[in-house]
């Protein structure tokens, strides 16, 4: 019988179904200097073996507990997709799980990543790639590994997906919330978010959808960007300026403000005898908010349970250390109000 075409005769192989092997291998050459410029103590920063080693005693840690998070960064991805802004979204899923360890006092040590697409593009791998790199330089955290898997027919066109990992430790002394020293009057200061973060993206996209304004167009609340580019604006990394006030015991709980925004996550890490006092008139709340809320006419209880409005981490402090944190915190260029206290259930 005659061969009906040519793959036939010189046998299928992985690159005829879609998965390219030498292309994976080309882009762990490629990223090996972004993962080696992570290093820190614990870690050696290499990449390519079958795990990553991370050594806690070298790290400095004496009665360490570990703490572990996982996170992607949503459908912000789709905007990144469609405008081809591929470098900071590794920073959004970096910060989606330090800033939740983080939450528990614990110090990010590592960081693990896991890239899925339908066709592996070398150049927007290495771009994403990049940024988690980056994410992990400013959280001090070592990239010590993930996994690219390109699975044809199971995502469209260009599109990918993104998720982290993350292990972080805390003395055990240090773990927050300590519950058992909250009490009613405690003060509760924010810290200021760059943007939406990571959440309400659906929302987001819905209403830039209703407003008939495209990525390319010119941004209606930031100037000098494009719509595509302020949305596109990175999650912030809170661990250089808040992991010191944990250390030094001036923190008895905190909040990431993620989905749910204040009025949900900011009871995460209060006792049941305690509740929040909030009011949200006393941080200014960025221009981003105030275009989304009106170009979608969005009722303000909405606004507070899918965003952040402006707040992207909520420390709980007694009375008497409100003023060090907040010098501390401007010292470290983190803008930061007062914007609530605690009261009794």
């Amino acid at each position: 019988m005659k061969k009906d075409s040519d793959m036939s005769e010189k046998g299928l192989t992985y690159a005829d179904a879609g998965v390219d092997i030498d292309k994976g291998d080309r882009l762990v050459d490629r990223i090996k200097p972004l993962v080696k410029a992570t290093r820190r103590a614990g870690a050696d920063g290499s990449i390519g073996g079958f795990g990553g080693a991370f050594d806690l005693k070298a790290a400095g840690f004496k009665d360490p507990v570990l703490i572990s998070g996982t996170d992607g960064v949503g459908t912000k991805l789709r905007i990144a997709i469609d405008t081809g802004i591929l470098n900071t979204v590794g920073i959004d899923l970096v910060a989606m799980c330090v800033n939740d360890v983080l939450a528990n006092g614990a110090e990010p040590l590592f960081f693990l990543d896991y890239f899925a697409t339908g066709h592996l593009d070398t150049d927007s791998a290495t771009a994403v790639i990049s940024g988690i790199a980056e994410g992990c330089k400013q959280s001090g955290a070592a990239l010590i590994g993930g996994e690219t898997a390109e699975m044809p027919g199971m995502y469209e066109g260009n599109d990918f997906d993104l998720a982290g990992f993350v292990v972080g430790a805390a003395e055990r002394d240090q773990m927050l919330p300590r519950h058992n020293e909250m009490a009613a009057g405690d003060v509760l200061i924010g810290i200021s978010s760059s943007g939406p973060h990571s959440n309400g993206y659906s929302l987001i996209r819905k209403i830039v959808e209703l407003s008939g304004l495209s990525w390319e167009d010119a941004s209606p609340f930031s100037e000098g960007q494009t719509l595509g580019q302020a949305l596109i604006t990175p999650t912030k990394l809170y661990v250089k300026s808040v992991l010191p006030l944990i250390k030094d015991g001036l923190v008895t709980g905190l909040a990431h403000i993620t989905g749910g925004g204040l009025t949900e996550n900011t009871p995460r890490m209060l006792p049941k005898t305690l509740v929040q006092d909030i009011d949200m008139s006393s941080f200014p709340r960025p221009a981003v908010f105030k275009w989304l809320q009106e170009t979608g006419n969005v009722e303000e209880a909405e606004m507070q349970r899918a965003f952040n409005c402006g707040i992207g981490m909520v420390l709980a402090v007694k009375p008497e250390n409100m003023t060090p944190v907040l010098e501390r915190l401007e010292t470290a260029g983190e803008p930061s109000w007062v914007i609530g206290q605690l009261k009794d259930a």
